[in-house]
């Protein structure tokens, strides 16, 4: 897809009420992270979209590579300004979620090999502390809160968070048309 394993696309997004919605959603329970063996400590999903017909909440935060019918979930509908963020992106969305680091927990190094063909990752950092390291190919990757990343997940990345508040990100996989190869075309230029 892209040449770079990083690219910080030309979009920035209104970070305090990206805050508080994500703040409003404290009565929902916040999913494990089903790949058990791809973290230490605490790393955890509010599925915003899922596959059709998938009501579970632990099936809601999975996806199936290649399946492209996903629907909002009513956890999306909780968050209005989040709904406008994901209008900006004129491509289809799969799955997206909130996933939440918490202080002393790290994401170990894996690869997300069903990524960056026909469906790419992209981050949106809602909640971050100076000792969250984000790791692609080993290189440290420096994402500020409201800003917006395309990394290339199917290489080597991992995540440590050891500060003392929780990593807390909007994640979006995207399918790659047109619009959004542009997009990428245009930001490493």
């Amino acid at each position: 897809m892209s040449n770079s394993d990083r690219v910080q696309l030309p979009f920035h997004f209104d970070i305090l009420t990206l805050q508080s919605e994500v703040k409003n959603l404290i009565n929902i329970e916040w999913i494990d992270h089903f790949v058990t063996q791809n973290y230490d400590g605490n790393w955890s999903v509010i599925p915003l979209t899922a596959q059709a017909g998938v009501t579970h909440p632990i099936q809601m935060a999975a996806a199936i590579p290649g399946d492209y019918d996903f629907v909002a979930t009513p956890f999306l509908e909780l968050c209005p300004y989040i709904k406008s963020v994901l209008a900006c992106f004129e491509a289809e969305k799969c799955s997206v979620r909130l996933m939440k680091l918490t202080p002393g927990s790290e994401i170990n190094e894996h690869r997300d090999y069903d990524l960056d063909e026909g469906e790419v990752r992209v981050h949106i950092p809602i909640f971050t502390n100076e000792k969250v390291s984000f790791f692609v190919n080993n290189t440290k990757v420096k994402m500020q809160e409201g800003e917006c990343w395309y990394l290339r997940l199917s290489d080597p990345h991992r995540v440590i968070n050891e500060g003392e508040s929780d990593r807390i990100h909007l994640v979006m996989d995207l399918k790659v048309n047109d619009w959004l190869s542009e997009i990428l075309t245009k930001s490493l230029a």
